[in-house]
């Protein structure tokens, strides 16, 4: 037994404890966790304006698109002395976590920030940070490096104005990538203006010597408008329901529409900040969209012969936009990505609900195109549910009879240690069946590219012997007959060649996914595997590389004297089964992309662009990016 004593506990100083873990305050160190310290400065700048202290805020991303600057109007952070710390209160502010105004209301009676953690999380996060501030007649100054302070805080000359200036470059010892995404940032900030109406968004993109002023008073209504004009939905009805109110204790503000989409999309904020998961809030809306429908229906006694409407048929086609602002949110998270505050519920619920009714009973037109478009739902889902009948998940003792043939299935029933890799060609399938542990890894090998799904119907798409194998192999069901707690695997690994053939089929599985399993994506069970592209052999060393560029970092790193041999792996198929096992398989050793929607109106857009039936759309997105591709595999 090994010992275990008081000297083995570590107590992290400062922002140490964030540069060593990282991921627990901003979610991750990929290209999702680098846009969150830009969203974590900005959404303090938000606060001013909630505060009504601002108006305006300007986002710089410099030339080497690495760096940033987030200004804004407001009051500029405090630069007297802390009685606690006996520093600069800007200095405390960023070196310091749990440190703020805003865990009282006397300075934000709403804010995004309320952790205390944000500012100081991206100062220990970043290689160099410099905090300008204009207040009290003067312009005042601090630098820091990776959370810790270079200069004092000191006051530059005088100044006539206010407000604050952060800029900030992510350490590229914590980030792997640290370019910012300009489409990204753009799209968040016109997202914010149309949520806090009023507010004056400025981007001024050095990289492209671009710039962008987005401005929307019209506020979310104007919102929903643009994602209906860009998502191409083809509506029910031309009106939008909306609702607002504020009581001085929250203010809710709620639209939507129903559209001929085959899912529901609420978009879901609380003071200014997307709720990706949902909450409470969140629920409440829908659960109103379905009481105010029922009501309307049992009050005009409209009769639905030989159908039984249930609250996924009421809501699907649904697109709408939920912004709430609280004074006391309690987040999932410092990533804010839920709302867990549960009298939100009943406070949403009770304010959309009967102003949806009264907008039904007013709107008597309105109301017969949202029934009727309800009643085709409920029809298709019971069509789904018969057609897709035959490929229920059979229980565990008569499991292997009720498979596909050509699925090499693994010895356990137990699926919370299973996993599913889903194989390009017989030829890699047999070399992966040979390489796999079978107690826990299943195989089962694709014939060719499968059906594109993207705008069919599931009686048409299970037509498809391919997508029929792999629903049978799954055992969800799928469209309105989908249960994600009847999955017979952990983990769905797409393992393809890293090709242009190997790319096409992975979207093509991905679209299946995201339009008749999309909780199959939600809950995390859909992965990209990482075969290597290149295999380089040194005298009796072998490494393998994904990619050219990490082919060339390897090659740099090896001695001048050594000539290494270098193998391009044309297919899995070329692979040996040990090979394999050691590049992609062996979870000690491989590389998993877990696939993750930042945006369900995003990837809704995407699909419907590369897949749709409309080929301007596709030569849209080729004329548009074409200047980015670097290397282009045909």
């Amino acid at each position: 037994m090994s010992t275990y004593t008081a000297a083995d506990i570590e107590v992290m100083e400062g922002l140490e404890a964030v540069r060593m873990r990282p991921a627990m305050y901003i979610g991750g160190v990929d290209v999702r966790g680098l846009h969150h310290l830009l969203w974590e400065i900005v959404d303090n700048c938000v606060d001013e304006f909630l505060a009504g202290e601002a108006n305006e805020i300007r986002v710089t991303l410099h030339k080497d698109a690495c760096s940033v600057t987030v200004q804004d109007n407001g009051r500029g952070i405090p630069v007297d002395t802390h009685n606690k710390t006996k520093k600069s209160a800007l200095e405390t502010i960023l070196t310091t976590l749990h440190s703020g105004g805003k865990f009282s209301h006397k300075a934000y009676a709403r804010s995004g920030g309320l952790h205390g953690v944000g500012s100081s999380v991206v100062n220990a996060l970043s290689v160099e940070m410099e905090a300008t501030i204009h207040r009290d007649g003067y312009e005042w100054s601090q630098r820091y490096k990776r959370g810790k302070p270079t200069t004092p805080v000191r006051q530059v000359k005088p100044f006539r104005g206010h407000g604050t200036a952060i800029y900030f470059r992510p350490d590229e010892t914590i980030f792997p990538k640290t370019n910012f995404h300009t489409d990204t940032i753009r799209q968040h900030l016109e997202d914010i203006s149309y949520i806090h109406a009023g507010l004056k968004l400025l981007f001024v993109d050095e990289s492209k010597k671009e710039s962008h002023e987005y401005h929307h008073p019209e506020g979310i209504a104007a919102f929903l408008d643009k994602i209906l004009t860009e998502s191409q939905k083809k509506t029910t009805h031309d009106q939008s329901f909306f609702i607002s109110k504020d009581d001085g204790q929250a203010k809710i503000e709620a639209v939507l529409r129903w559209t001929e989409a085959t899912d529901d999309q609420l978009r879901s904020y609380v003071n200014g900040i997307r709720t990706h998961a949902g909450g409470t809030h969140e629920s409440g809306l829908r659960s109103a969209i379905s009481k105010a429908v029922r009501n309307y229906l049992e009050v005009h006694d409209i009769k639905l012969k030989g159908v039984t409407i249930e609250n996924s048929d009421i809501r699907e086609g649904v697109v709408g936009i939920l912004s709430v602002f609280l004074g006391d949110p309690m987040f999932q998270g410092q990533t804010k990505e839920k709302l867990n505050n549960p009298e939100m519920t009943a406070a949403v619920e009770s304010l959309v609900r009967p102003a949806l009714e009264t907008w039904l009973n007013n709107n008597s037109s309105i109301a017969d195109a949202i029934i009727g478009r309800i009643v085709l739902a409920a029809r298709a889902r019971m069509a789904s549910r018969e057609a897709a009948s035959e490929v229920r998940r059979k229980s565990p003792t008569n499991r292997r009879t009720s498979l596909p043939g050509k699925l090499l299935d693994c010895r356990s029933s137990n699926p919370g240690e299973s996993e599913l890799f889903i194989v390009e060609g017989q030829s890699a399938g047999g070399t992966a069946g040979m390489g796999r542990d079978s107690r826990t890894q299943a195989i089962l090998p694709l014939r060719g590219k499968i059906l594109n799904t993207e705008a069919l119907a599931t009686s048409k798409i299970l037509e498809s012997q391919e997508i029929k194998d792999l629903v049978e192999t799954l055992g969800t069901g799928i469209g309105g007959n989908f249960d994600i707690h009847r999955l017979r695997y952990d983990r769905v690994i797409l393992m393809m060649d890293a090709d242009s053939d190997g790319y096409h089929i992975s979207t093509l599985l991905l679209v299946f996914f995201f339009r008749h399993m999309r909780d199959l994506i939600t809950s995390g069970k859909v992965y990209l595997a990482q075969p290597p592209l290149y295999r380089i052999v040194t005298g009796t060393q072998t490494t393998y590389a994904q990619d050219d560029v990490h082919k060339e970092e390897v090659l740099a790193s090896l001695p001048p004297n050594r000539k290494p041999e270098i193998f391009r792996f044309k297919g899995l198929g070329e692979m040996s089964a040990s090979q394999l096992k050691e590049t992609t398989l062996d979870p000690k050793t491989r590389t998993l992309l877990r696939v993750d929607i930042e945006s369900m109106i995003e990837a809704d857009q995407t699909f419907t662009q590369l897949l749709g039936k409309d080929p301007a759309e596709r030569y849209k997105a080729i004329m548009e990016d074409a200047t980015l591709v670097d290397d282009l595999d045909v």
